[in-house]
């Protein structure tokens, strides 16, 4: 029926828009508890919040995603929030809304970024009523992220983040990276780089991948650290200290596509030839990997295992589930293109 003002020079009275405050007068009890009640938070009684939404329907009070919360107990979607300046994620997203799909739901996505932080992506999506959250390559630690997601059920994906209250995929970094360097071993290499962030997400197990090899082979470690993201431009930067260095390495182990792309382009511009002089390899397969002017040997995060896994630990959570934290491993198999070869000579 809506809330109306009389407003002088009218011939009537003209509706104006029904406020949360509205809403907490007619209940008696204040804003922040209705804010509370409409994004499902703790801290409301199931008699107050029944209150809150009869008041709501009386005043047809509906701004933004209230409606929805008010029409029905379960949005049937599934949040997910990812940094777009990754390559990754894009294929895991476009298969996480197939199985998603296929089990009913629908994903609602929001993105990281330096205007949208990661807190405001989670809080923005719990306001939608997703039933559960899906962070890919989350930067937050794990008190940051169950303090935005409060007691919506949240999957992370892409790194190990140390807790006891959500469920955590990962690919298994150290068997793909040991993979690579098995395969530039076969191919006859010897003196093989890695391209490490300690800073990075989930560089711990890659790294542990090509130190473990290295050492089982008695091969010696060559380390390029870069304090930077896996990007593009990391990858340049290791290639700038490789080259100053004097003697290239024949073969480079990058822990993620985008930093292999950098590394290329840089060592072809100094007119080092890929696979000729320099063989290089990434992590994930991505979009990057696959293109033809590319070309590059890999380790592959499967979309379609990845987004399986996670939207079943999702729904796991949504049925009801209060089982301890689950950690779950999607493979990574070694995807040889034309980026390698034997060393020179």
């Amino acid at each position: 029926m809506g809330v109306t003002d009389a407003r002088e020079g009218t011939e009537g009275v003209v509706p104006r828009q029904v406020t949360m405050a509205d809403v907490a007068a007619r209940v008696g009890v204040s804003r922040q508890l209705v804010s509370l009640a409409f994004r499902d938070q703790r801290g409301v009684s199931a008699e107050t919040k029944r209150r809150i939404f009869d008041a709501a329907r009386a005043l047809d009070y509906s701004p933004n995603t209230a409606a929805r919360l008010l029409r029905s107990s379960s949005t049937k979607s599934i949040g997910v929030v990812f940094n777009p300046a990754e390559s990754a994620p894009l294929d895991i997203i476009d298969c996480l809304h197939q199985t998603a799909r296929s089990a009913g739901y629908t994903i609602v996505v929001s993105t990281s970024t330096p205007a949208h932080v990661e807190r405001d992506a989670i809080r923005e999506l719990v306001s939608y009523r997703c039933e559960a959250l899906v962070l890919i390559s989350p930067r937050g630690d794990a008190d940051d992220i169950r303090d935005a997601a409060g007691s919506t059920p949240v999957v992370v994906f892409g790194r190990n983040v140390q807790n006891d209250a959500f469920d955590v995929v990962r690919s298994r970094g150290q068997e793909g990276i040991a993979a690579i360097v098995g395969h530039l071993v076969e191919l006859g290499h010897s003196d093989i780089a890695y391209l490490h962030g300690p800073e990075m997400l989930d560089a711990e197990s890659r790294r542990m991948g090509y130190t473990s090899s290295m050492r089982r082979l008695e091969l010696e470690e060559r380390m390029v650290e870069v304090r930077d993201e896996y990007t593009e431009e990391s990858g340049a930067s290791a290639a700038r200290r490789l080259l100053a260095e004097g003697t290239l390495p024949t073969a480079v182990v990058c822990s993620n596509d985008q930093a292999a792309f950098g590394l290329m382009q840089a060592l072809r511009q100094s007119g080092v030839r890929v696979p000729d002089d320099v063989s290089v390899t990434g992590y994930d397969d991505s979009r990057l990997a696959q293109l033809s002017f590319i070309d590059l040997t890999t380790a592959r995060q499967d979309p379609k295992e990845v987004a399986a896994a996670v939207v079943e630990m999702a729904l796991f959570r949504i049925n009801g589930s209060t089982d301890p934290a689950r950690r779950s491993f999607t493979s990574a198999p070694l995807i040889v293109r034309g980026s390698t070869a034997p060393p020179p000579g």
